[in-house]
């Protein structure tokens, strides 16, 4: 009989709380979590207590099946082997004025140290996949930077002079302070707020293991065709896995969208993290069957289990040659009509997983990357080398990138040293953001609209306006634009013959009524479905009080994505869904029937949902929309989406 783990404390979003804050448990070796000071509670040291856990969950010898979260698909089964990371004990600690020099000379080592390190992670980049050498590189550049002259060094620095702390203790300090700023960010984008907050942790937990002096995790006595158990990996970890080694991953913490799991994806090694109580339930050497693609492993699996894991593993495998197939097909349905499926990028790093899924370019390019953990702002030059990358990256098929998409709310440490600080005010949600804090500091979207111009001669390229609530934003903008494209002509410049399009993105209740307005002004639309809902319902997904009640199926959310679409179709004008909605096969058809024929979303995304497009009849969506819209009950249109089924033109 099989027995099942309790889930451990989780939100709306399935992750643990300390995978939605952006701290994992050991993301800073000196602070455990409650749970690990719980097994060590009596004063044990921690591997003892953890090798007695393990030796009882041993003794038991029953199956034992864990769910958490799916990260990379494939099915392993084999033996476990664990790799523990000794602790380095980094206890707060005060120092007196005349130790400052001493702190400050060890910190300087310890920076010295952590650069020698990611560079020798950066010669180890050509022995790894492509994809995964370009998910890293630019990830190991943005460690370099914050190993320079970077906000968490410079704070370090201040808090070891200003509050003599040790030196530990000030990169501590600042660390939680850096992070915990992103993690209040009011940002649609709350993936690539713990990303980033993930990055300025790991920083500091590499200074604090050279500060101390405590080793690194080593892999190199991992048995072939193991899977690895951890209660924690970082990406660096992850660089030092070989894929033709390993059969599997499984670790107690991590979430689906950080740099962990976009390694993980790229080495295509089956993966899960967030597996409450991992650590504990198993000893070295019993067998497991791990599902990436379920988010499950089973411990000590009987008969039953091993063959349910050989006959998934098939299936797999023959599901993986499926949805390869789709790559170069196109995205046309039954009855001839053609859909553009287009992906999200959040960081160039992930143009690899853009062209492995068979996306027709890239459909929205958040640049706040380009703002974080700089001294300054990015100039012209830095702007451009970013999007020729990306241009070039997507081979000519099309990139619509979104001008900043900052408010006052937001910890850019570029913005706040290069211009004026804002006030982020009692609901920086609802203040100086996005379109409006570009009107008010023009300089900005002047050097993105020069960058994004010269770039237009390497490709097609689109512009995004963001939080746009009124046509005059977009003629305010417009005049911008166009007295920028008379300055970089006036240098000498090659243009496109047809400049870029200005568009605006639809997320406020107000943009979507005031549509047929907008319109008149852009030239585009891109429907932004999770800030839209979130202003429409005032709900913040990331409230756990209130998460909830966030629906993107509720019939206002709807009917105002409906508004928006009509508007546009109305002007002959395009129009596109780039929230995720736009990732969901099962609000295709219901999207498809509302008019929309260009979608953008997360890469992993396109191979489903493009399998969903063929298998759809345009007529038959138009009239299962139509019984959507009449409906008044967000329980009754869930009920009708799940149950539409392809061809039957109903649902």
């Amino acid at each position: 009989m099989k027995t099942e783990a309790p889930p451990g404390p989780r939100g709306a979003d399935g992750k643990s709380a300390e995978t939605r804050d952006g701290k994992s448990a050991g993301a800073r070796d000196g602070k455990s979590a409650e749970g690990r000071e719980d097994r060590l509670a009596d004063g044990r040291d921690g591997k003892s207590a953890k090798a007695e856990a393990r030796g009882k969950g041993a003794r038991r010898g029953r199956e034992l099946t864990i769910k958490g979260i799916p990260i990379s698909p494939g099915v392993a089964i084999g033996t476990v082997y664990d790799t523990a990371e000794a602790p380095a004990a980094a206890p707060r600690r005060n120092i007196t004025a005349g130790q400052v020099e001493a702190e400050r000379a060890r910190l300087n080592a310890a920076i010295a140290a952590s650069r020698k390190q990611v560079s020798k992670l950066k010669a180890r980049l050509a022995i790894l996949p492509e994809e995964a050498q370009e998910e890293l590189e630019p990830l190991l550049d943005a460690y370099s930077m914050m190993l320079g002259e970077s906000r968490l060094i410079r704070g370090a620095r201040k808090r070891i002079d200003a509050e003599l702390l040790s030196a530990e203790t000030a990169v501590d300090d600042e660390a939680d302070a850096i992070a915990n700023a992103i993690l209040q960010a009011r940002d649609d984008d709350k993936a690539g707020l713990r990303r980033r907050a993930g990055e300025v942790h790991e920083i500091a937990r590499r200074l604090t293991r050279n500060l101390t002096e405590s080793g690194f995790r080593s892999f190199k006595d991992v048995p072939e065709g193991s899977i690895l158990i951890a209660e924690e990996l970082t990406p660096a970890d992850a660089a030092l896995l070989d894929p033709s080694r390993i059969a599997g991953v499984a670790a107690e913490e991590g979430g689906a969208d950080g740099h962990t799991a976009i390694m993980l994806r790229a080495l295509g090694i089956p993966s899960v993290l967030g597996l409450p109580g991992l650590a504990n339930a198993l000893s070295r050497g019993d067998q497991a069957v791990l599902d990436g693609g379920a988010g499950t492993i089973v411990l000590r699996p009987g008969p039953e289990a091993l063959a349910a894991g050989r006959e998934a593993s098939v299936a797999y495998a023959k599901e993986r040659t499926r949805l390869g197939k789709l790559r170069r097909l196109p995205a046309i349905t039954t009855d001839g009509e053609e859909m553009e499926l287009q992906a999200n990028l959040e960081i160039p790093a992930e143009l690899p997983l853009i062209a492995q899924a068979g996306a027709q370019g890239v459909g929205l390019v958040r640049t706040e990357f380009l703002f974080m953990n700089r001294q300054g702002l990015p100039d012209e030059e830095a702007h451009y080398e970013a999007y020729r990358q990306i241009v070039e990256g997507t081979d000519g098929a099309g990139v619509t990138i979104r001008v900043l998409d900052w408010g006052g709310e937001k910890d850019m440490e570029a913005l706040a040293e290069g211009i004026e600080p804002f006030h982020a005010g009692p609901n920086p949600a609802l203040g100086l953001r996005g379109i409006r804090m570009l009107l008010r500091r023009p300089e900005l979207l002047e050097v993105q609209f020069a960058a994004i111009l010269r770039v237009a001669a390497l490709g097609k390229v689109r512009i995004l306006l963001p939080m746009v609530t009124i046509p005059e934003e977009v003629s305010k903008a417009r005049e911008i634009y166009d007295r920028v494209v008379k300055r970089v002509r006036r240098r000498g410049v090659t243009l496109p013959e047809k400049l870029p399009p200005l568009g605006v993105m639809i997320e406020t209740p107000g943009a979507a009524l005031a549509a047929d307005a907008i319109a008149l002004e852009a030239d585009f639309f891109a429907i932004g479905t999770n800030d839209l809902a979130m202003y429409t319902l005032a709900v913040d997904r990331a409230e756990v009080e209130v998460s909830h009640l966030y629906d993107p199926l509720h019939p206002a959310v709807l009917r105002l994505i409906q508004f928006a679409t009509e508007a546009a179709l109305r002007l002959r004008m395009p129009v596109s869904v780039c929230g995720e909605m736009a990732g969901n096969p099962r609000l295709v058809p219901l999207l498809m029937g509302l008019g929309l024929r260009s979608l953008s979303m997360n890469a992993s995304a396109i191979p489903r949902v493009k399998q969903m497009v063929r298998a759809l009849n345009v007529d038959d969506c138009a009239r299962f929309a139509r019984r959507v819209m009449e409906q008044s009950d967000p329980l009754r249109i869930q009920e009708l989406v799940m149950n539409f089924v392809p061809g039957e033109g109903k649902g």
